[in-house]
């Protein structure tokens, strides 16, 4: 995965990761795994990078190695609050620091995680972390949530278009697609969105919860 050149991911409803780590392989795994559990993720291969990329979405959460060559995870973080760029942070490390994970929690890291970790204990982290950035949601936004998190990538393009009113050959023209497949791609986001008509689609997707009747 390359690194882009905006710390602003694209919308998710999962929320915003922008992971910096040094490690290219570990840096392209993690991104993939977190991509397909519904989070927008930028990464970074070092904290200077992340920096020059500007300030990163409010709602979103940052992942960052400690121990980086050109500024170590701890001097991000110090770098950020210093202009005034307050995310929640979750700390990797491939060392057993103590008093580096001690410094972490007193800078008010949601955690630190020792590699390797279990996907399992990555995955309850972000959860406290967008816990800190989110307002609370309601039963019918949570559902919406869950609901356009398991659609496919595609399946999220597909249904951006449709509700934008768009019909199933300009769909297939801005896709590069055949009008056959958006039809099926359509026919998957009414059964995962849980939608008995395009109208309850819609109202779902501008209101962004789910009500009685969706």
């Amino acid at each position: 995965m390359t690194t882009p050149s905006t710390s602003t991911p694209p919308p998710s409803a999962l929320g915003a990761v922008c992971l910096v780590d040094d490690h290219g392989e570990f840096r392209q795994s993690a991104a993939w795994w977190l991509e397909s559990l519904g989070y927008a993720v930028s990464t970074f291969d070092g904290a200077r990078a992340f920096l020059d990329a500007g300030d990163p979405p409010p709602d979103a959460c940052l992942l960052l190695d400690v121990r980086m060559p050109d500024m170590s995870g701890l001097e991000l973080l110090d770098a950020l609050k210093a202009r005034g760029c307050e995310r929640p942070v979750i700390f990797m490390t491939g060392h057993g620091d103590v008093p580096l994970a001690v410094e972490a929690m007193q800078k008010g890291a949601v955690t630190f995680l020792e590699k390797p970790f279990q996907e399992a204990a990555l995955e309850a982290a972000l959860e406290r972390a967008f816990a800190q950035v989110r307002p609370v949601q309601t039963p019918g936004q949570q559902a919406y949530a869950r609901r356009v998190a398991g659609l496919t990538e595609r399946e999220r393009e597909v249904m951006a278009l449709v509700v934008a009113g768009k019909v199933n050959k300009v769909i297939a023209y801005d896709l590069g697609i055949s009008p056959k497949t958006v039809e099926l791609h359509r026919s998957r986001i009414m059964t995962k969105m849980e939608a008995t008509s395009l109208t309850r689609l819609v109202r779902m997707a501008v209101t962004g919860t789910v009500d009685d009747d969706a």
